[in-house]
This record gives structure tokens, C-alpha cells and sequence, in this order.
């Protein structure tokens, strides 16, 4: 057997052990009863121990250390096992009052909301007379007045805060997350977390004279500090793929890495030395931006790339990649769950394994040298695409472009930016401020334009079958652009295939960005799309638009928002958390700049909320009587009516009028009973437009209808429904009121506006 062969088959054993190391993870992450999955993998480790003195075969030896891994992972887990039934004793999850000493160990994330979060572990929990001390991984959040009285605070902060306990997530690190209302103690970071809290302010403050948005992504770019970040920008660098460039991911410490290998090669330094001094500032610039999970995981796949290239073998890459992969599992098996980590452990792999035959494919047309630029980022795109259409359903066609347009730039950017933390003095340390601000400036630049081509994203089937899917069209497009000798066969059709993919894709791109807009009347005023049975609809004043509800799906969403050429959202309103209102958010993310929404009932409900404010919204609770604008228009929330439960009866009905604007109401799900206290509590005008609530359904109250009175009935409901909806006595209804139903079943998208003349015009995708 050739070496070649050896090293490959070594190879696959140590990814074995991580496989069989995750799948253990997850199992016991997701089980109240990880202790059985820790006991049964060891019971298996020295079973196969036991049966390798007998059988000399590598397959036993790996099955033992394997299920040595997993009991390893599950019993981190189990530890954890007393904690966790502790702080269920004291039923939390009911809201309760709560008040905790803990260490912070995290960044402080400040949300657009004013809610500051971080990570920290809780030395003791106290709950009235109980008290429950431990070492207790938590999630912390402090409303706006906190965070100010906390100002001062940072990792290795010690914090005593009440507040109350908000429901525990089972596949969730964290034990505890508590909702702070009051700070009793907060002290400043001591030692050696101060100095270097001390630094990363100091970085932040000399950006502030530059001009934005380059300045607020120098400190990403060098220290993963987003804080003076615009949130249109931060949407856009994740619309361009570049996210990975503005928190502290492999990009980063590769950057670091790569540049202290190449100083150090310049000065004549060994292999060795170079390697081993490489490691030594990995380290350094782990601590100056703190070991958070997701930093740490960066780090150790950097070192893993460092240490395949200093030895020159890519195989060795693969095996100490799985072994580290292993080993952070066992640390820390939460890791299973977390898709940073996943599309970490991917690039690394692609980086390794797929980008050096891609480049080699590539040199066929092109230098060597911009091969390998385009191999990089083309691999990670392959590698990592399956894996993000499963929280986002597009693939974005101009990602690897917006890679190689910023990376260049992102390597000068960073290392200038963390040459600044360490600059001994002011003036030197502005000016190297200054210097990194013209490529972080590009970086931008890069992103928004990017961002802002309609082809950019491509919609995508989501879940597993859209990511079967992603992975054998990247797959293909490896086969075609690397040429295996081996397979023709194999490498013709590949080739077919992506001839196919690109006709159709460009294709679909025309309609999608030139054709379908020109279809839609450029003078709507409000549109419900065809989101299935669902509700979707927007209203629009100048260029502002507002969104009410998204529908069941993210893709039918999306495909209307572009059809109609919105790629920014004022205003979001959440009428209720049922699916077919909520379920298309994940087109919305990042889109939109305030979401007002109806009473949440369960914790996944806040989990949504909490994303949308992570991703840059302004999150409201909607009251009765509150009101805003979008353009010219004004809204008013009629709802949620006060005693109702979370759900239908709690939607939030919205009132939207303006000059020139066709009057509309909006009636989310509320059923007849609420809309007969609508009536009584709110003396509704009479109004052009409504949105029939609950698609259509019998429940209905025909003096609401009546006293709207009006023109055009709006109805999102799904073709063949199962509920009979539109229901004929709504139709009846309407039919009574002289109001014409439009409906997104037969007619698909609707658009609504007021013609010169005050008549009121209907357009629909289906029937003109």
C-alpha cells in the first residue's frame, strides 16, 4: 500500500471519530436524559477495547475511540445534568423574579431594541427564600436604562442584576436566560481583561471622526466589534456573503496568521519557528478580542489551516482538522447545534480538500495566481452553501464575485486595524485608524453595491431537500470547472448539468429582476401577495413601504417583494404568531427598520422577535390606540383588544389612511366576537379597502362589514384549501355591502391604487 493510500485511509478514521463524536452531541443535547447516551457510549468504548486484544483491527480501535469521544461529548452534557434540574426547581419558566451574581464572559451585544445581551456564568441564583450556587452558563439581557447604569462592564465583569427568567430553550447552552430589570452591583474588568478592554475602546473611539460606513467596519474587521455598525450595512454584508469579514470568524485569524508567517519568513525564520510563532500571536489576538465560543472555534480552525500548510500535507490538514473538531466537541457539545461552527468546520474542509484541485481546473484558463483567488472563495461557497439555505433560502449568484472584489482589501483593513489596538501611542494609533478606513471604505462599498443588484439573490427550495439539492448542483460545478481524469463520464454530464443551471438561472434572473416588475402597475398603492393560504400585504407611500404579516413561506414572500421591486421594509407589522402570518419572516430579516407585533404566546415566538431585532429591527409591542407613519400615509393599531389572548382574537388591526391614499383597514384574523367589541370600542370610518380577516373564514361579524362599507375586499387565501375558504357567507357578506372580492387564489398578486379621477383600480397577476 502506497503512503498516498495510508495517510487517506488514517485520514477518514479520525473524520469517523468527529462524526460519531457530533451525532453523540446532538443526541445529547436534544435528550432531557444525556446521562443514558454518555453510559451507553462508554459501556461500547470498552466493549470494543475488549474485543481489540482479540481482533488486531483498525476498525475496532477507531469504533473504541470513537465511542470513547462520544461518551466524552454526552458526559459534558450530563455534568451539566444538576444545574439544570436546580434552576427547574425553582420553576423559572413560569417569569419568575429572580436575582443572580454572575461573571460576565462575553461580548455585550447591543440590539436596535436598546436590550444589551450577554453571555456570563452565574455563581448563585436566588429565587425569594432558595438559593441555588453553582458554576451555571447563562444569557443576560439588560433593557436600555441597565445597560447605561452597566456601562462599564465587559468580559470578566462581575454583575449582581434581578430580573426575570425567560423560558429555557433544551438545546440551548445556556441554563438560565434571564430578562435584567435592575442592577444592584457592576464592577469594571480587572487585570488583564481591563487592558484589553482598554484597547478595544481606544480602537473604536479613534474611528469615530471617519466617515461612515468604513469607519464602523474597522473595528470588526480587526477586533469582531460591530457596535458602530449601521445596520444597512451590516444587511447588506450579509446579503453579499461578506459577513464572515465583520465578526471575528477564521477570516480574521487567518488574516493574523498569515501575516505573522509571512514576517517571520521575511526575517529567514524556519518552518517551525514560523509555525510556532504564528500560534503564539493566534493566541494573543484570541484574548484581545475574548475567548468567546465562536472566536475560539475560529481560532482553532486557523491553526488547523497554519499547521496543513506548514507541514505541506492537506491530508494532515483533514486529520487534525477532524481531531480538533473532536476534542471542541467534547469541550463544548452545544457546538453540534450551532451552524457558525458547522460553516467554520466546511470552509476549513473546503479549503483543504476542494479549493487545490479547483484551482488547478481553473489554471487551464486563467494565471495560477487568480485561479487560486477565485478557488478559495468558490470552494467555501460550495462547501458552505447547503448549510446556509437552511436558515435562508437563496443562494446569493454574486457572492464569490463580492469575495474576490473585498478580500484583498479585507487582509490590509485587519491587519492595520489590529496593528492600531497595539500602536503605544495616539497619533500612531489614528493614523494607522485612518489607513485601514480606505479599505474597510471599499469593503463597503462592495457589499452595498452588491446588495443592491436585484440578481444578487436567487430564491431556493428550503429545508433539506433545497440543501440535497444545493449540494449536488456544487458538486457538479466542482466536477466541471476540476475535470477529474478518472470519471468522464462523470465529469461530461457534470458539465451538461451546469451548462443547463447557468441558462436557466440566467433566465430566471431576467424575469425575476427585468420582467416582473414591469408586469406590476408602477402606480400601486397596496398589494396583497399569493403567499398560499396566508396573509401578506403591503402598502406603499412615495418609496417608503410597510409589510402586514409574511405569509406561511419565506420563498413566495420573497419572490413578491421582488416583483415588486421592494428591498427595504419601514414598517412590519406582526398581526398574531400563527404560521401562515409568521412564517415567511425569514425574507423580512434584515429588510426591515421597525416591526410592531401582537401579544407572542410561546418562547419561539420571542425567539423571532429577539432575530429580528439582532438583525437590526426596532421591535414594539402594538397597543391599542398606537400609530405611526410610512411616507405620507398615517396607521393606527385598533387592536390587540385589551384581556385578549395571544392568537386570533389578539390581532393587531391596522387603519391606514392619507391624502390620495385609498382608506384601508386591516383585520388580521380577528374572529366575530372581537370584531363586534372592534365595533363598539372604536367607531370604525367607513373605508375603501379591507383585508378580510381570517381568509375569508365563516367567522365573520356582518355589522363590522357593514359600517366599513367598502369599495374592495381583499382576501389572501390558498388555491384548494382544505378550510372551504372564502367561506360563501363571507362572500355573502360582501356581496351585501357592495364590496368586490379580490382574492389571491384565481387572481395571485393584487395591486390596489386611486386612479386621477378618485376611482378606485384593481390589477391582478391572474385576469389583469
Amino acid at each position: 500500500m502506497s503512503d498516498r493510500m495510508l495517510l487517506r485511509r488514517r485520514t477518514w478514521r479520525s473524520v469517523t471519530v468527529a462524526g460519531v463524536a457530533w451525532v453523540a452531541a446532538a443526541g445529547a443535547t436534544a435528550t432531557p436524559e444525556p446521562g443514558v447516551i454518555a453510559v451507553a457510549a462508554a459501556i461500547g468504548a470498552l466493549a470494543a477495547v475488549a474485543l481489540s486484544l482479540r481482533v488486531r483491527h483498525p476498525a475496532v480501535i477507531v469504533a473504541a475511540v470513537a465511542l470513547a469521544c462520544a461518551a466524552a461529548a454526552a458526559g459534558t452534557v450530563w455534568s451539566l445534568a444538576p444545574a439544570q434540574r436546580a434552576i427547574a426547581d425553582l420553576e423559572v419558566d413560569g417569569g419568575r423574579h429572580l436575582r443572580v451574581a454572575a461573571t460576565v464572559t462575553g461580548h455585550l451585544n447591543a440590539t436596535p431594541g436598546g436590550t444589551t445581551w450577554f453571555d456570563a456564568t452565574v455563581s448563585s441564583v436566588q429565587a425569594g427564600a432558595t438559593t441555588v450556587r453553582g458554576t451555571i452558563p447563562a444569557h443576560i439581557g439588560l433593557d436600555a436604562d441597565g445597560a447605561r447604569e452597566a456601562s462599564t462592564i465587559g468580559p470578566g465583569s462581575r454583575i449582581t442584576v434581578s430580573g426575570t427568567a425567560l423560558p429555557h430553550v433544551d438545546t440551548d447552552r445556556a441554563v438560565l436566560t434571564l430578562r435584567g430589570s435592575e442592577i444592584e452591583s457592576a464592577s469594571a474588568p480587572e487585570g488583564l481583561w481591563a487592558v484589553f478592554e482598554e484597547v478595544r475602546d481606544a480602537l473604536v473611539a479613534s474611528t469615530r471622526g471617519l466617515p461612515p460606513p468604513g469607519a464602523g467596519l474597522i473595528p470588526g474587521l480587526a477586533v469582531g466589534d460591530t457596535s458602530g455598525l449601521d445596520p444597512g450595512t451590516e444587511a447588506a454584508m450579509n446579503a453579499a456573503s461578506l459577513s464572515h469579514l465583520t465578526a471575528v470568524s477564521g477570516a480574521n485569524c487567518a488574516l493574523v496568521v498569515g501575516a505573522t508567517f509571512g514576517l517571520l519568513a521575511l526575517c529567514g525564520a524556519p518552518r517551525g519557528l514560523r509555525v510556532g510563532g504564528a500560534l503564539v500571536v493566534l493566541a494573543a489576538f484570541v484574548v484581545l478580542v475574548t475567548p468567546e465560543p465562536s472566536v475560539v472555534r475560529a481560532a482553532a480552525m486557523s491553526a488547523i489551516a497554519l499547521v496543513a500548510m506548514g507541514l505541506g500535507r492537506p491530508a494532515i490538514g483533514v486529520a487534525v482538522l477532524a481531531a480538533a473538531t473532536t476534542v471542541l466537541l467534547i469541550t463544548d457539545p452545544w457546538l453540534c447545534r450551532s451552524l457558525g461552527f458547522a460553516l467554520s468546520a466546511a470552509a476549513t474542509a473546503a479549503l483543504l480538500v476542494l479549493a487545490p484541485p479547483l484551482a488547478s481546473g481553473l489554471s487551464r484558463w486563467m494565471p495560477p495566481p487568480v485561479a487560486l483567488a477565485l478557488a478559495v472563495p468558490t470552494s467555501a461557497q460550495i462547501a458552505c452553501g447547503p448549510l446556509i439555505v437552511l436558515i435562508d433560502p437563496h443562494v446569493p449568484l454574486l457572492g464569490v464575485a463580492a469575495n474576490m472584489l473585498a478580500d484583498p482589501a479585507a487582509a490590509p483593513a485587519t491587519i492595520l486595524g489590529a496593528l492600531a489596538c497595539v500602536a503605544p501611542v495616539p497619533w500612531l494609533r489614528d493614523g494607522l485608524t485612518a489607513l485601514a478606513w480606505i479599505p474597510a471604505a471599499w469593503i463597503a462599498a462592495v457589499a452595498r453595491t452588491t446588495a443592491a443588484i436585484p440578481a444578487q439573490n436567487l430564491p431556493w427550495p428550503d429545508g433539506p431537500a433545497g440543501a440535497a439539492l444545493l449540494a449536488l448542483v456544487g458538486a457538479a460545478i466542482a466536477l466541471a470547472i476540476a475535470r477529474p481524469r478518472k470519471i468522464p463520464r462523470l465529469t461530461a454530464l457534470a458539465t451538461a448539468m451546469v451548462a443547463v443551471l447557468v441558462g436557466v438561472t440566467g433566465a430566471t434572473s431576467a424575469v425575476r429582476t427585468v420582467a416582473g416588475p414591469l408586469t406590476v402597475p408602477a402606480r400601486w398603492q397596496i398589494a396583497m401577495c399569493d403567499v398560499g393560504q396566508g396573509d401578506a400585504t403591503l402598502w406603499r407611500s412615495g418609496s417608503a413601504v410597510a409589510l402586514v404579516d409574511t405569509g406561511p413561506d419565506p420563498a413566495p414572500l420573497d419572490e413578491c417583494l421582488r416583483t415588486l421591486g421592494v428591498s427595504h421594509l419601514d414598517l412590519v407589522v406582526l398581526t398574531h404568531f400563527d404560521k401562515d402570518h409568521v412564517g415567511g419572516t425569514g425574507a423580512v430579516i434584515g429588510r426591515a427598520a421597525v416591526v410592531v407585533h401582537g401579544p407572542p404566546a410561546e418562547a419561539a415566538d420571542q425567539r423571532l422577535l429577539d432575530r429580528l431585532e439582532r438583525d437590526g429591527a426596532s421591535v414594539q409591542l402594538a397597543t391599542m390606540g398606537m400609530s405611526g407613519s410610512v411616507g405620507a400615509t398615517r396607521w393606527q393599531a385598533l387592536g390587540p383588544l385589551p384581556g385578549a389572548e395571544p392568537g386570533n382574537d389578539a390581532s393587531v388591526a391596522i387603519d391606514v389612511s392619507g391624502d390620495g391614499f385609498p382608506r384601508t383597514i386591516m383585520l388580521g384574523d380577528l374572529g366575530a366576537e372581537p370584531q363586534a367589541a372592534l365595533l363598539r370600542r372604536v367607531d370604525p370610518p367607513r373605508v375603501e379597502v379591507v383585508k378580510v380577516s381570517h381568509h375569508g373564514s365563516a367567522d365573520q361579524d356582518p355589522a363590522l362589514y357593514h359600517r366599513l362599507h367598502a369599495a374592495l375586499g381583499l382576501i389572501g387565501v390558498g388555491a384548494h384549501n382544505t378550510y372551504g375558504h372564502p367561506t360563501e357567507r363571507l362572500l355573502g357578506i360582501l356581496r351585501e355591502t357592495a364590496t368586490e372580492a379580490a382574492r389571491t387564489d384565481t387572481g395571485g398578486l393584487l395591486a390596489v391604487w386611486r386612479e386621477d379621477d378618485g376611482r378606485l383600480a384593481l390589477w391582478q397577476q391572474r385576469g389583469g
